[in-house]
């Protein structure tokens, strides 16, 4: 007979070690969340399963479960430790740690379309709904949400984890304001196309379909610290000098392709004019030219000039009459130019999200991504290093970190 399988090995930096002793000493902090922290404080210490439960008076079953739930995260804490998680981020990971397991239940009941409806009315001023408050509460956007015909029902609860889902907090004031536009039906429409794309993003890679999340990161300055960073080292975190040298800034245009999560044929210069916008979509359509191509990206005016549209009548052989700018044909307006370049029909397409709601684009998370892992905390000597630099790291993201977000699979809005 085979013997039991040895006990998970439990490592504890010094940093997490202090932050579960401080945890334990809260006062209002839930008995559950007690045992739980102070089973991975002595397994820890190296002591097995059997002493642990005698010791603390639990079932051995019970310290085996939280001691393997605290191997298998591991390693997502010690790279949270390694990207200088600050201290409410390692709380926020410590609290997913020893959280319940989710428990079977019904299955979601919420469209993506309603979902993303929910969070757009969370970001909006109470006022605008003839509410004399400064915030919403979970039981205030309920009364909301049911008013407005949204949904027929919800739950505070439910509320609160569409809220914690995408990272929302209305209780501070560090968002920004993503109104809704007059025009409701218009919003609802542009949703429900951007949530549909990314549903279908693996059959339509499938299909040959480049399925493409297309945004500026603008104004990337080139800082070189005055003195270099300092090593972090046991019990001190890195050092970063606070003085720096400006040597210009960079404009990154990216494409993140949806169904493989890879930044592809990205662009870096100096400016995002017109030009240079038609000059990167050139560039990427270039890596497949016979290829369908659809962009997602923002109402920017660049996203919808008459450059576009000529160029994407050349590049899909339609008829050269486009009117003229700001008088008539396709090139009358923003409304007409962007008419032109959503057409179903045409083999490079444009899908649009709407106005302040550049949380629905994908490639934004990707961006968060490249601040957090590199813009943060680099030096730049130079424009050029900060451009060699931003390309380094989009290679090797693509090589050792790309993956499509979950929105792909389940329409869930900015969910990595």
């Amino acid at each position: 007979m085979p013997g039991p399988q040895p006990a998970s090995v439990v490592h504890l930096p010094s940093r997490v070690r202090k932050l579960l002793k401080r945890l334990l000493r809260r006062q209002q902090l839930p008995r559950c969340l007690v045992w739980r922290i102070r089973i991975v404080l002595q397994a820890a210490k190296g002591r097995s399963n059997s002493r642990i439960a005698r010791r603390l008076g639990v079932d051995r079953a019970t310290v085996r479960l939280w001691r393997e739930r605290w191997a298998a995260a591991q390693a997502q804490l010690e790279t949270a430790l390694l990207e200088g998680a600050t201290r409410r981020q390692l709380l926020a990971l410590l609290e997913t740690v020893f959280a319940d397991a989710p428990r079977p239940g019904a299955p979601d009941t919420f469209t993506p379309e309603q979902r993303v409806l929910i969070i757009a009315v969370s970001c909006e001023p109470p006022s605008l709904s003839l509410r004399p408050v400064t915030h919403w509460t979970p039981h205030e956007l309920v009364a909301e949400v049911v008013k407005r015909g949204l949904v027929a029902s919800i739950s505070e609860r439910t509320v609160g984890r569409l809220w914690a889902e995408a990272h929302l907090k209305p209780h501070l004031s560090r968002y920004w304001l993503n109104s809704r536009p007059a025009d409701a039906t218009a919003f609802d429409a542009q949703v429900r196309l951007v949530c549909d794309l990314y549903r279908q993003a693996l059959t339509l890679k499938a299909a040959g379909v480049h399925l493409i999340s297309c945004d500026e990161k603008t104004g990337i300055q080139a800082l070189e610290r005055i003195a270099p960073t300092l090593p972090m080292q046991p019990d001190r975190v890195e050092g970063r000098e606070f003085e720096y040298i400006r040597h210009g800034t960079q404009c990154l245009i990216a494409n993140f392709e949806i169904a493989t999560g890879q930044i592809v044929t990205p662009t870096i210069g100096l400016t995002r004019t017109e030009a240079d916008f038609v000059a990167h979509v050139t560039q990427t359509v270039a890596s497949d030219p016979a290829g369908r191509w659809i962009f997602v990206v923002d109402q920017l005016n660049t996203h919808q000039s008459e450059g576009l549209v000529r160029w994407v009548a050349t590049a899909c052989q339609l008829p050269d009459e486009l009117g003229v700018k700001g008088k008539s044909g396709v090139l009358e307006s923003m409304s007409t130019r962007k008419a032109f370049l959503e057409d179903e029909s045409h083999r490079i397409r444009f899908g649009y999200t709407p106005t302040h709601t550049s949380w629905l684009n994908q490639v934004e998370i990707w961006f968060s991504i490249l601040v957090r892992r590199v813009l943060k905390r680099a030096s730049f000597i130079s424009t050029v290093d900060l451009r060699q630099q931003l390309l380094d790291f989009i290679e090797y993201f693509n090589k050792h970190l790309a993956h499509p977000f979950k929105w792909t699979y389940t329409g869930k809005p900015l969910t990595v």
